[in-house]
């Protein structure tokens, strides 16, 4: 299927749009992004702007049979994946973000996990964790507190320009809490 790459015009009238969580009960992994970026929302899909890793990361570590493109997003769920995102707001940047926005996405992201009983929820950021959950030296990986009755798990941000992280170093993050998962 080909995707049209969206417009200037999309982008700016893209601020006014909420994505949908793709979500069910019981999932194993519901994964939390920061919030919808102005490409993801003129689309209509979870990470999908050109250059974030989200999707690549998510087959090479062996969650998903072959990579998906973000207009399949809804195929995660028979798979036992989901996605949303901590704060809802589109925006260009993440860091157009409050602090109180994250807070309270903190809070809304322990309502739809308590609502829906995934195994484990996945924030795909570390800087929007620690500064959502009040734990400024959380690192990626595995966290003590649960959400939502949900296990814990930080990933890295698989945007492009997360240069920290190149794709085999998100596959292998991923990973780790597929083989979490799996257990």
């Amino acid at each position: 299927m080909s995707v049209t790459k969206p417009t200037a015009d999309d982008l700016a009238a893209a601020r006014d749009r909420l994505l949908p969580d793709v979500v069910a009960p019981g999932l194993t992994v519901l994964f939390a992004g920061i919030n919808p970026g102005l490409y993801s929302a003129a689309t209509g899909h979870h990470f999908a702007k050109p250059g974030n890793r989200f999707w690549p990361a998510l087959h090479r570590s062996g969650f998903t049979p072959r990579q998906f493109r973000p207009d399949e997003q809804d195929e995660l769920l028979a798979l036992g994946l989901g996605v949303t995102n901590l704060v809802p707001r589109t925006t260009a940047r993440a860091d157009e973000l409050s602090t109180a926005e994250l807070c309270a996405g903190a809070v809304r992201l322990a309502e739809l996990a308590a609502a829906n009983s995934p195994r484990f929820v996945a924030i795909v950021g570390i800087s929007a964790y620690r500064t959502a959950f009040d734990r400024p030296k959380a690192t990626v990986g595995p966290q003590s507190e649960t959400l939502g009755g949900a296990r814990l798990w930080v990933l890295p941000n698989p945007s492009g320009l997360n240069a920290h992280y190149q794709l085999p170093d998100l596959a292998r993050e991923f990973g780790a809490l597929r083989t979490a998962a799996v257990s």
